[in-house]
């Protein structure tokens, strides 16, 4: 199965395996389950003609905002709307996961309680999983058609199932150990509070869900269904 991967930021060097960028991070996170991969660097305004280039869409995560003034943002936009009533699946993470929503209608704001950064646990249906997260932005309202399949403290639309094909999540399923330790040094001092910083390098070394992720993000790509049961809701 053919996934184009949305490039919305780009990584920094010394971030991503062997030179390359978040779609890097994603074709490893999805090795294995039967996909071949296409990127177009979207934020360097590299679109695809359409929907039909892919049978299955990933938005990557960015350290724009989706409410800033890029020349990316509004084709960007209308090529989700243009997925969407294509019914092709559409997964979105992080930047991709608020981009969706403020395409199809919803709010994404600066939060005010600040970040959530390193592992994060999250009520998923009852159930607690683990990812890692490093995000101020949050999707404050929904858009119509999207339900709620996981939230923390800090974040109450951690991951969203849209009518119609589009799974999004807030956290970084994408993000192993290297990947967080990286922005915890590079990225963090100075613009993450240090005692935050501190306590996601305290997590470094406990286990997280990118496992169960990737295969929850596989299945929808190959299915447009999660499996689970609030794709009955």
């Amino acid at each position: 199965m053919h996934i184009g991967i949305l490039q919305t930021g780009h990584a920094p060097d010394g971030m991503a395996p062997e030179g390359r960028g978040y779609d890097a991070l994603f074709e490893r996170l999805l090795a294995g389950q039967g996909f071949t991969f296409t990127t177009w660097n979207v934020v360097d305004m590299q679109f695809p003609h359409g929907p039909d280039e892919a049978e299955g869409w990933l938005v990557t995560g960015s350290r724009h905002g989706a409410y800033e003034d890029h020349p990316f943002i509004p084709p960007l936009e209308d090529l989700i709307r243009a997925i969407r009533d294509s019914r092709k699946p559409l997964v979105g993470i992080c930047f991709g996961h608020q981009i969706i929503a403020q395409a199809l209608g919803g709010t994404v704001e600066k939060f005010g309680g600040g970040w959530s950064v390193g592992r994060t646990e999250y009520d998923w249906g009852g159930e607690t999983t683990v990812l890692n997260a490093w995000h101020q932005d949050q999707v404050t309202r929904l858009p119509e058609g999207a339900s709620v399949l996981a939230s923390s403290t800090f974040c109450a639309h951690a991951a969203l199932l849209y009518e119609g094909g589009i799974f999004t999540v807030q956290a970084h399923p994408e993000f192993g150990r290297e990947a967080t330790e990286f922005l915890i040094e590079h990225r963090g001092p100075g613009t993450v509070p240090d005692a935050l910083l501190e306590k996601a390098r305290e997590g470094l070394d406990r286990p997280v869900d990118n496992a169960r992720l990737a295969q929850m993000i596989g299945r929808f790509l190959r299915s447009g269904k999660l499996g689970l049961a609030e794709d009955a809701a």
